[in-house]
Formats: structure tokens, C-alpha cells, sequence
């Protein structure tokens, strides 16, 4: 006769985590399931219209990296060009600290400064040719060149004194068609750039991250702007998106664009506001994420994820007074 074994502590621990991340997965990456626990597309269905764009209105989109004005904001700025208005691209970085990358597209195992910079550059040719899927004229666009993932150094400790990027080893701005070539990699330079551009493009709206962001560079980015557009006594004009907005958001991953994009869960209280995209500009949104080939390759499923029924756009940087506001660095 053989006797029933109970199983061990340890193989029902295995079993339940093996379960768990199977669920995690579904959550994930199945529509189906999402929807069974998900009611935030109600919530989407019931914002409010963002007002639209008008002819002759000067719209800046304030980018931390090249890909960043894709993601938030591919459908808006089709609309506005399309409403007579004059849309302008401004990158802060080059997007050249992402090693991983350099490994995948250049296929060396440990890439160098070299390699690093001329990722840098590639990705800079990526987002003009983005821009121009969506309408923006290589005039209307400029890369500023500072250092990924080192905007918040720059903001605080190397206001003055220039940063040395680790990836890449320069203290100072070397990518092709900068801004300005050469200079240093301090706050001081990068907002000197930022005034340079809000004074020739004199914006009426402009785009920029929210507070909220996870990403140090995009919520650096984002007080930067605060500062710069309250001293012109102008931050009115300011419009927040979010890009990196909580754990795996957007859910599920991958292209589906018969979902909505639901409330990124880092900001989900601030007063967000909806903008309905036609399958045409989710079409046009799509060729202009797959023109960063460089970063598809490895974050392809993510990024297609923002390729969705619409946008979201916030007019405050805070919630409404009474409701706690989440912090950045908060993110799970």
C-alpha cells in the first residue's frame, strides 16, 4: 500500500510563488484579465475633454529624453499641427546612460565612453526622424545634450561645477546639432539653454512631466520648468504628462489600441484631463515609436503600450488642496 506524502513547506511555497508570478504575468499582459480587476477605464471614459489646440498657438513639448515626446504626447501633437499650430520639440538629454542598449545595438559585452556617445547620437538622429513622422520640422527641434539620468546632479550639487557623465565620460555637451556644442554639464548651462528656447519660441502652451514622474530626469525636468516659467509669471501654460507613472504602468504591455491609457497610479489624483486620439494618429503615434529602434529592442512592449485610445494631459502640477500628492520617489 502506498502511503500519501504530504507535500513539503518548501514545495507548497514554490507552488504558491510559481502562481504568483503567473498571475502577475496575466495581470500584466492579458487585456481579459486586467479588465476583470481593473475599473480605471471607467474612470478614463468620465474625464473631462482637454481644451484643443488653436491655429497660431506656439506649443512646446519639453522632452527629458528622445522618445519622451512620442510616449505622452504623439496624438497631441498631430492635433495641433493640425489645428494651424506651430509645434516645437525640445530633448534635454541624449538618452546616451542606457548601457544595455549600447550592448544590444552595438554587440559589445562591456561598451566604453565611445560606445556610449555614439549611442547618443544615434538616439539623437532617432528623434528628429520621430519628430518628423509627426509633423515637426527639424527647425522647430533642439537637443540639448545633458547627461541621462544626471539632470538631478545637475539641478543640485553641479549647479555651478561641471558633472562628468559615467557612461560617457564627457563633462560637456558633444552630440552633433546641439543646442549649444560644448557646454558644461552644469544647471546653471542647461537652464541658460531652456531660457534660450522659451524666449525664441515664445510658447502658449507647454508640455513638460509632471512632479509625480518616477524618473529622476523627468520630475528634475519638471521643477526646472516650474522655476523658469514662474519667473516670466507664465505657469499658466504649463501642462503635465506622466510617462513613468507607477508599477508596470501602462498595463497590460504590448500594442493595444482599442484600450484606453489609464491613470498612471504615482498621479492618479491630479486632475487629468482626456484627449481622444483617431485611429489614424494611433497609426501615425505607432511609426513614430518604432522609429526609436534603438530602444524598442529591449523596452518595445512598453513603449507600445502608450499607443492607446488617447493621451492624458494634467493643467496642475498638484492635486486639488485636501487630497495627499504622491511622491516621486514613492514608486514601488
Amino acid at each position: 500500500m502506498t502511503r500519501f506524502r504530504r507535500p513539503s513547506r518548501q514545495s507548497l511555497l514554490l507552488g504558491t510563488l510559481l502562481l504568483a508570478v503567473l498571475a502577475l504575468a496575466a495581470w500584466i499582459n492579458l487585456p481579459a484579465v486586467n479588465r476583470m480587476f481593473d475599473r480605471s477605464a471607467d474612470r478614463v471614459a468620465a474625464l473631462p475633454p482637454a481644451s484643443p489646440f488653436r491655429s497660431g498657438q506656439r506649443v512646446l513639448v519639453l522632452s527629458p529624453h528622445p522618445d519622451d515626446e512620442t510616449l505622452c504626447c504623439a496624438g497631441m501633437i498631430q492635433q495641433a499641427e493640425s489645428a494651424g499650430a506651430q509645434v516645437y520639440v525640445v530633448w534635454a538629454t541624449a538618452g546616451d546612460g542606457f548601457e544595455f542598449d549600447a550592448v544590444l545595438t552595438q554587440r559589445v559585452l562591456d561598451p566604453g565612453p565611445q560606445q556610449m556617445r555614439r549611442l547618443g547620437n544615434g538616439r539623437v538622429q532617432e528623434a528628429r526622424r520621430a519628430a518628423a513622422v509627426l509633423g515637426v520640422p527639424a527647425p522647430r527641434t533642439f537637443m540639448l545634450g545633458y547627461p541621462d539620468g544626471g539632470l538631478f546632479r545637475l539641478f543640485t550639487t553641479h549647479y555651478e561645477e561641471a558633472y562628468t557623465a559615467p557612461h560617457t565620460g564627457a563633462s560637456a555637451v558633444y552630440v552633433q546639432d546641439a543646442l549649444t556644442p560644448g557646454a558644461p554639464y552644469t544647471g546653471r548651462a542647461l537652464e541658460d539653454d531652456l531660457r534660450r528656447v522659451l524666449d525664441q519660441v515664445r510658447p502658449d502652451v507647454v508640455l513638460a512631466p509632471a512632479p509625480q514622474d518616477f524618473h529622476t530626469d523627468h520630475h528634475t525636468l519638471s521643477f526646472i520648468a516650474l522655476r523658469l516659467m514662474s519667473a516670466r509669471g507664465q505657469e499658466d501654460r504649463l501642462r503635465f504628462w506622466v510617462v513613468h507613472g507607477g508599477l508596470e504602468w501602462p498595463i497590460p504591455k504590448g500594442l493595444h489600441e482599442n484600450l484606453p491609457l489609464t491613470l498612471p497610479p504615482l498621479a492618479a489624483r491630479l486632475p487629468w484631463e482626456r484627449v481622444s486620439l483617431t485611429a489614424e494618429q494611433e497609426q501615425r503615434k505607432l511609426e513614430a515609436v518604432n522609429t526609436y529602434q534603438t530602444q524598442t529592442r529591449i523596452l518595445g512592449r512598453f513603449m507600445r503600450a502608450f499607443v492607446r485610445q488617447n493621451e492624458l494631459l494634467s493643467p496642475e502640477p498638484l492635486p486639488e488642496q485636501g487630497q495627499a500628492a504622491e511622491a516621486p520617489g514613492n514608486a514601488p
